[in-house]
């Protein structure tokens, strides 16, 4: 038999997931069958439905055995003993911390989740053991949760990846994001010659077998992206490219890369979007930077819900924060003014 106390990172969700992240090794029927037969909260049998409370008593009545067999899993805490690893080197910057949130700012070809080939040295592994060196999460007093970015930034795109370091907070930060209620901006070089604002709109679908997205006039996920250019470059041979800042105003994998290559401008050093027109600027760039992937930072985040609507969050509204360019970015820049 094992009794939980449900703390206040673990309230608010439904019996059967808890049980499926606190049982990892336990199969959906498996988790079904516990709840109607070998688990009661408070003494009473509940629907996998019920949302547990903060200071709820959840006995599984498991034997040793058959509950050492579901609790094994990737990130499993059941059994009160953390498995020691060696942390991966800490390569990110805080930008803002605070009780709640941490906004950290990803460098250059660091995933923000681990993948089926980078499962360790990765942006979220990296905060949860800083926040445990900090003594800001401590996993032998948590039962399933785990501090986590709420955004993803792809590899070779640097900036501002938000996370919660409690549950609630977590919550209200994807509340905010689904609900545009945090502004994004990022820095871009584009190809060619953008002179005036452009408020873009369309359909995004992807072929998950290419890892790539197409814009369409319908039939996929409606985006919305603003292009504000900064700054035209002249450069080699009659070459010409734009600093932009980038408002996306909604948030889809691949959005802004795609939506300026559907205008003809797709990023500098971009080849996954690249057309024909952007061959001589992406080789120039190459041959005078050794760039060969996008250039693109997300730069700045303000918040703007409506404070009394976020019980836990409500004091970030009106509040904006900056993560600085990185230095090869301002590098390339410099390069390109002096052409």
């Amino acid at each position: 038999m094992r009794e939980i106390q449900i703390t206040a990172n673990d309230a608010g969700r439904r019996l059967d997931r808890f049980l499926r992240k606190y049982l990892p090794g336990a199969s959906l029927s498996e988790i079904y069958r516990i709840i109607r037969k070998d688990a009661k909260v408070d003494a009473k049998r509940r629907s996998e439905s019920y949302i547990l409370n903060e200071g709820d008593i959840l006995t599984l009545y498991l034997s040793d055995e058959v509950f050492e067999k579901l609790s094994r899993g990737k990130g499993a805490f059941g059994t009160g003993a953390v498995k020691k690893a060696s942390r991966a080197k800490r390569t990110f910057r805080i930008v803002y911390e605070d009780d709640q949130i941490l906004i950290a700012s990803k460098p250059f070809g660091l995933l923000t989740h681990g993948d089926s080939h980078e499962k360790k040295d990765h942006l979220a592994n990296q905060v949860k053991d800083y926040l445990i060196a900090a003594g800001a999460y401590d996993p032998r007093n948590e039962k399933v949760f785990v501090p986590a970015p709420v955004n993803r930034l792809d590899r070779n795109t640097t900036g501002m990846v938000l996370f919660g370091k409690t549950a609630s907070s977590m919550r209200e930060l994807a509340r905010m994001i689904r609900e545009d209620d945090i502004r994004k901006f990022y820095l871009t070089v584009a190809c060619g010659a953008i002179r005036e604002e452009q408020h873009l709109s369309g359909s995004l679908v992807k072929d998950e077998t290419m890892n790539k997205v197409k814009i369409l006039d319908e039939g996929g996920k409606d985006i919305e992206t603003i292009v504000r250019p900064l700054e035209v470059f002249s450069f080699g041979n009659g070459l010409k490219a734009t600093l932009c800042e980038i408002e996306l105003v909604t948030g889809r994998s691949h959005q802004i890369r795609a939506h300026l290559a559907s205008i003809g401008h797709p990023l500098a050093g971009d080849s996954k979007y690249a057309d024909r027109g952007a061959a001589a600027v992406n080789r120039y760039m190459r041959e005078r930077f050794g760039l060969s992937t996008q250039l693109l930072h997300a730069c700045r985040i303000e918040f703007s819900g409506a404070a009394p609507e976020y019980a836990v969050l409500g004091y970030l509204k009106g509040k904006a924060f900056e993560a600085p360019v990185p230095a090869r970015f301002n590098e390339i820049i410099s390069g390109l003014r002096s052409r």
